[in-house]
């Protein structure tokens, strides 16, 4: 009895693989809508309550979650309040037991400040003391302060807000997210100087890691002979794709910090010694570091598309006349442009997120001027930057108050995905664009 062969769109098979990616879909789904539900809702205007306790305390902040006690204790469930006014207080939250409530309400004078210098503040604006200069607050425990006018950012009633007016609060919280820079120890503020450097980073490597990535596909797949040494090149730039990142970064720090970088400072800049000007972590030495960590997969994607470029293409080109650049500069390359920019594309993704070797080649906790202003030579490659990866991992891991830095957390987090999405779609518009004017190349 002869079996018949079953072809791949039977069976149970297609099925499966539908399915997996169904879930890999709803996971990754899932994961932005975590991020964007806990990074977005930090900026909205919660209302702010009133408490009164069975023992004739009394204080204001916002209920934010409620919990079971811990075993063993005699209450079931507790709330957590945000009470802001740690210059004041020396704490930010409070947990309550829910039975020693006696009233909440929600009184529309209760006022919210953001101060640069003294923090978030809760409490009542005294508008009869209060002047041009400096504005009085009263808090809900009876403490009085006055707050210089010039450093407030934003204050506002959230108990007296509509839904038009917290939806425009919002938005203006998310843009000064976005435009301002951290402080409170990264708790507060906003994360630009981060954007700017994780972008610049990124650019700067893709215009490092491109040429170098294109000329050695060219040279292993068109120029050198198919021998054993070719076949060895190959299976050592597939290896380094596995490499770990932290390696690149040690090699970053003693090959491009103290080698290129103490020398340059011994040749140009012995004035400043022993303070370093370019023997320390910088713009450049990072960039150089991701451009050497994502060099492999510059080489290999390119090297697929030229392979991919069928022989009669350049045999053609030289049967009528053409020189073997002519036939590289006018033939191959172009057709090998979007394998090019695919290999751009995956640099970009890998670099964007990488944390670990920046950790030793220029990456700083808090760096609030970015690299890049009007004095000659207005592009600073020596500073320190800050990055997104990196502002997330200090925000999570070493921040002196976790219950506030959870959700900057998460609005950075949503922000670096959106970021890599960004660069990704823009070099992914140009391999179509690139792709519409040369044609596809055949399968």
């Amino acid at each position: 009895m002869r079996l018949r062969r079953r072809t791949p769109g039977e069976g149970p098979w297609p099925w499966l693989a539908a399915g997996c990616v169904s879930v890999s879909l709803l996971m990754v789904l899932a994961l932005l809508l975590l991020l964007g539900t806990r990074g977005l809702g930090h900026f909205w205007p919660a209302d702010i309550e009133r408490v009164t306790l069975h023992d004739g305390q009394v204080f204001a902040g916002v209920a934010v979650r409620e919990e079971a006690s811990a075993p063993g204790q005699a209450t079931s469930e507790e709330r957590l309040y945000y009470t802001a006014n740690r210059a004041l207080d020396g704490a930010t939250w409070r947990w309550v037991a829910l039975e020693d409530i006696a009233r909440r309400d929600r009184p529309e004078q209760l006022s919210v400040i953001e101060h640069g210098r003294w923090g978030t503040l809760i409490g009542y604006i005294d508008e009869t003391a209060s002047n041009e200069q400096r504005l009085v607050i009263h808090t809900q425990r009876g403490q009085r302060t006055d707050l210089p006018r010039t450093g407030i950012i934003e204050h506002y009633r959230p108990n007296a807000m509509s839904w038009v007016d917290k939806i425009l609060a919002w938005g203006r919280g998310v843009w000064h997210f976005l435009s301002q820079g951290p402080r409170s120890a990264n708790t507060e503020g906003g994360v630009w100087p981060a954007i700017f450097g994780t972008i610049l980073m990124v650019l700067l490597m893709s215009v490092v890691v491109t040429p170098f990535g294109v000329l050695a596909a060219i040279y292993l797949n068109e120029i050198a002979d198919q021998g054993r040494a070719t076949r060895l090149v190959r299976i050592a730039v597939r290896n380094l794709a596995g490499v770990p990142s932290i390696v690149y970064g040690v090699f970053g720090l003693g090959v491009f910090v103290y080698g290129l970088g103490g020398t340059l400072d011994t040749l140009f800049y012995s004035d400043r010694l022993p303070s370093p000007t370019f023997g320390t972590g910088g713009l450049l030495w990072a960039s150089l570091t991701l451009a050497l960590l994502t060099l492999p997969v510059v080489i290999v994607a390119t090297e697929e598309g030229l392979a991919r470029i069928p022989d009669a293409q350049r045999e053609g080109a030289l049967a009528l006349g053409a020189t073997r650049i002519e036939m590289l500069r006018r033939v191959v390359l172009p057709m090998a442009v979007p394998a090019m920019l695919t290999g751009v594309i995956l640099a970009i993704a890998r670099a964007a997120g990488e944390v670990a070797p920046l950790l030793l080649v220029g990456v700083a906790k808090l760096a609030p001027q970015v690299p890049v202003d009007d004095t000659f030579p207005f592009l600073h490659l020596e500073r320190k930057f800050m990055h997104l990866g990196y502002h997330i991992l200090d925000v999570g891991f070493y921040s002196g108050d976790v219950e506030a830095a959870m959700p900057l957390l998460y609005a950075t987090a949503l922000l670096l995905v959106l970021v890599i999405v960004v660069l990704n779609l823009t070099a992914i518009f140009l391999r179509h664009h690139v792709k519409s004017r040369h044609g596809a190349l055949p399968r």
